[in-house]
């Protein structure tokens, strides 16, 4: 037994014997997790089979595609015998998934049926500052905003979300959030999983608080909204009926601040094949797979001799090392957690029963090349950047259009922080000074800065110039976005 002394001796002497033995974190984060909100699990619908999003192609009109939206309030019943309140795009929840192919003509008109001001940003997209859907994009109540731009991204998996200054968090936690599919002819050739909902299945996945009464617990803490539900495309916990065959998952993790661990409940391999912001030169085999929010990847899963099988698709959270201070964790973050059933079924005609040994070809950027050096500091004391807090009316850098230029991210907190740049993809060159890992040499739009790291990026900030309207670089922990930890740029 340890026993606390009177004096501040003892008890530094006591938290350390308790720190060696590995008791003080638990101790800690029981106490923190006793102070929040908790869900009743007794009522909650469980086990449901996996929501596939509506996928939606547009309508070409002319040369246009064109896509409406509607953000609006809907409800799901995930207690049994109530309505949860929620919002979604098109529907209840979450929205539907937008395909459309390089080179395309875009208009998406977006109408906001809220009850309040919001914005919707088109998460990892290259185009003009004032179509981003950043805060300054603002569609107040009942108006409809007209996004117009050209597809020029390489084929991948994109998302959009509001991006309203300071209820960002909130209104992605209650449910809006949809995903774009880019493709284009190099991809297309390739003898890859591509029929949706079959064996390209897209997996949003969150976590949420529940009250009693069913509705959504919004804590709104600093540190980040850590929910104690799992959700999968708007499901809890659900189940997937997948061929035994290869199938592809397009993982997005769109949590307000849970980092995801991601494995399968038999230690199986997998592959990925794609990041962020397009594929990766060849699949890379792993068993865990690091995301934090905001961030994508696509994985290649073979099922072939798993039919009439189950395995799970799990976050193994209590493996992460140097993620979070031990006072930023839940018992979650120490935990191995289901997240989704995969049910392995008869294969369909027409499988693919073959990994690729190549993908693409990446054109990476020349290091000596480089216009200009930039360096950011994250903090966590009033969630600032360079000792600044978010300005709306700021600008903080200003860059050279056609520029390429290297960024030095720091992070001198405690904390993990997953840090997205607006308008453009970026190669990672080195994590202190070391190369990346295989599976994150592909092109990314959001890049998780450890505590204590320093992460140096490259990208060429290109085809659009406007000194008027900024785009935003900032920590997509939404809580810490919200909170101040965030900064502009103009192109010029």
């Amino acid at each position: 037994m340890i026993v606390f002394g009177a004096s501040s001796a003892s008890l530094l002497v006591s938290l350390f014997v308790l720190s060696r033995l590995g008791l003080l974190e638990r101790i800690v984060i029981s106490i923190i997790t006793a102070r929040n909100p908790s869900t009743d699990t007794s009522r909650l619908i469980t086990g449901q089979t996996l929501p596939i999003p509506k996928l939606l192609v547009g309508d070409m009109i002319g040369v246009q595609r064109v896509f409406n939206l509607t953000i609006q309030h809907g409800t799901m019943e995930y207690v049994s015998g109530q309505q949860t309140p929620t919002s979604g795009y098109n529907g209840p929840i979450l929205g539907p998934t937008l395909v459309m192919n390089k080179g395309d003509d875009v208009v998406i008109n977006v109408t906001n049926d809220l009850g309040e001001p919001t914005t919707t940003h088109w998460h990892g997209l290259h185009l003009p500052a004032v179509m981003d859907g950043g805060p300054h994009q603002r569609i107040e109540d009942g108006q409809t905003w007209r996004a117009n731009f050209t597809i020029l991204n390489e084929a991948a998996t994109y998302w959009y979300h509001p991006h309203l200054e300071g209820k960002t968090a909130e209104h992605v936690y209650s449910g809006l959030a949809g995903l774009f599919i880019v493709r284009d002819e190099a991809t297309d050739k390739l003898d890859i999983p591509r029929r949706y909902g079959i064996d390209d299945i897209p997996l949003i996945i969150q976590d949420k608080f529940f009250n009693d009464d069913g509705s959504f617990n919004y804590p709104g803490t600093s540190t980040g909204v850590k929910g104690d539900i799992i959700l999968v495309n708007g499901a809890i916990t659900p189940v997937l009926e997948a061929p035994a065959q290869i199938v592809r998952f397009r993982l997005l993790a769109g949590s307000n601040a849970r980092i995801f661990n991601f494995g399968f409940s038999d230690d199986r391999q997998f592959y990925q094949i794609g990041t962020d912001g397009g594929l990766l030169e060849a699949p890379v085999p792993l068993t865990r797979l690091l995301l934090s929010t905001g961030e994508r990847a696509e994985i290649l899963v073979d099922f072939s001799a798993d039919e009439s099988q189950e395995v799970r698709l799990v976050s193994y959270s209590s493996e992460r090392k140097n993620i979070d201070a031990f006072w930023a964790k839940d018992k979650m973050d120490i935990s191995t957690f289901d997240v989704l059933t995969v049910k392995v079924i008869a294969a369909t005609q027409n499988a693919v029963t073959r990994l690729p040994e190549s993908l693409v070809t990446i054109a990476r950027l020349d290091e000596s090349q480089v216009d200009m050096a930039r360096s950011f500091k994250l903090q966590m004391v009033s969630f600032r950047i360079n000792g600044q807090s978010m300005d709306m009316n700021r600008i903080d850098e200003t860059i050279k259009l056609n520029d390429t230029e290297i960024w030095e991210i720091t992070n001198q907190s405690e904390m993990a922080h997953p840090f997205h740049i607006h308008d453009i993809q970026f190669l990672i060159l080195t994590r202190n000074g070391s190369r990346p890992a295989e599976n994150e040499r592909g092109w990314k739009d959001v890049v998780l800065v450890k505590p204590q790291e320093t992460v140096r990026l490259i990208a060429q900030f290109s085809d659009f110039a406007d000194p008027n309207t900024p785009f935003m670089y900032h920590c997509h922990i939404l809580e810490h976005e919200d909170g101040g930890m965030m900064g502009q740029f103009v192109v010029v």
